[in-house]
């Protein structure tokens, strides 16, 4: 094994910046005041809340006011479909709800909750590239749509929705648009009021910040009931003693990455095309999930026929590389992909797939270890593979996979 290892899994979290961890340091110590209270170091951890509240306004072309601070993005999710679900059938709008097949499970497993309390969610499908219609959602659009919860970009195969047009369809239609950019913020320009979105999510741990922290996206004047009840924190919307840490290195974090988004990205995408291009060249059998052109600069999603993802995993793993399967939120199900599924991949084929999400330290180098390491062990998993051995044998089996 190579001394270093590769870590190609920035999807499913990223290191803290050097930067960030320095801004955050004094909160933990020097100035450790609650910022409710009302002394001097109090006071301190207080302004600096205000402050991290206007830059991440300013990341969004938001204002201070429409910024909330979050626990993480799976509570920003939860918040934003339920907040504004209840608050739209209080109000007499409806119980409609729309997403996407493809959005992660904190959006997923809140509105099928949210269907056990009356509400009726209308799941819309995606093409083979994962992309949402635009027909579609305005077929599925009644007078009691009250919300319609699209991500910016997916988490596991990268393609990147179009949430501009998505978000117009829902205002013209009254309903409250949300997206989840947990996976997008910090690597796609969002500008909130442009893209019309209402409410959106975003976790500080995707983009160079720490975990445990998140932030919510509030259109002012949309309508959303609370989430967290108990003190009167985030101006009584969201209860509980600040992270202020946390706080702290989310906005750092997401200033330095708006700030060198256009060339962290242009050198990212040339390396994740490099690395596809080679990747679907030395593996037969071998395909791209996602988006061919609109997907995020730093994915490179793959599914080999004949083999199981988890074993691929553990051996590029002995071979000091580390990548994913999927979600990381998933990664102990032995299920393939709801994801994979839903762009139309047989459960044979979806079990047998790769995630690489490159970050800023990766190299070409990096790439071309993961190149040369995988045609060695995909062969031998398609070795003690009996589909396989039905494709070789030019069998029915092999028919019915290839």
């Amino acid at each position: 094994m190579a001394d270093r290892f590769i870590y190609l899994d920035h999807a499913a979290t990223t290191a803290v910046h050097p930067a960030v961890f320095e801004k955050m340091a004094p909160y933990f110590h020097g100035y450790y005041g609650n910022p409710s209270s009302v002394y001097s170091i109090a006071r301190a951890t207080k302004q600096a809340i205000d402050q991290a509240r206007e830059d991440v306004a300013a990341a969004f072309g938001a204002s201070a006011k429409e910024i909330y601070f979050t626990g993480s993005g799976t509570e920003a999710d939860n918040w934003a479909i339920k907040g504004a679900a209840f608050a739209a059938a209080a109000g007499g709008k409806g119980k409609h709800i729309i997403t996407s097949a493809i959005e992660h499970h904190a959006v997923l497993e809140t509105c099928e909750w949210l269907e056990k309390q009356g509400f009726r969610v209308t799941y819309l499908p995606v093409d083979e590239y994962g992309m949402v219609s635009l027909v579609d959602l305005q077929r599925a659009m009644r007078d009691d749509t009250a919300l319609v919860s699209v991500m910016a970009a997916n988490n596991e195969i990268g393609t990147i929705q179009p949430i501009q047009e998505i978000g117009r369809i829902a205002r013209e239609r009254g309903a409250v648009f949300h997206t989840d950019a947990v996976q997008a913020a910090g690597t796609l320009a969002l500008d909130v009021a442009r893209q019309n979105i209402d409410l959106m999510s975003i976790s500080a741990h995707k983009f160079y910040g720490p975990k445990g922290v998140g932030a919510l996206y509030v259109r002012a004047g949309t309508r959303i009931e609370r989430f967290m009840h108990g003190g009167g924190q985030e101006r009584g919307r969201r209860a509980g003693t600040e992270n202020v840490a946390g706080i702290v290195g989310l906005a750092e974090a997401l200033k330095l990455a708006v700030a060198g988004m256009d060339e962290t990205n242009a050198r990212l995408s040339a390396l994740r095309d490099r690395t596809i291009s080679a990747v679907l060249a030395a593996v037969p059998h071998a395909r791209l999930n996602g988006h061919p052109t609109q997907r995020l600069p730093n994915n490179a999603s793959f599914a080999f026929r004949y083999i199981e993802g988890e074993s691929l995993l553990l051996m590029l793993d002995m071979k000091g590389i580390g990548a994913s399967s999927g979600s990381a939120c998933t990664s102990g199900s032995l299920d393939p992909s709801h994801v994979l599924l839903a762009i139309g991949l047989p459960h044979e084929i979806a079990h047998g797939s790769l995630r690489i999400t490159f970050g800023t330290d990766n190299t070409q180098e990096d790439a071309d270890r993961l190149v040369e390491a995988l045609p060695p062990i995909v062969g031998r998993l398609r070795d003690m593979s009996p589909l396989y051995e039905d494709f070789v044998k030019g069998g029915e089996g092999g028919e019915k996979h290839v």
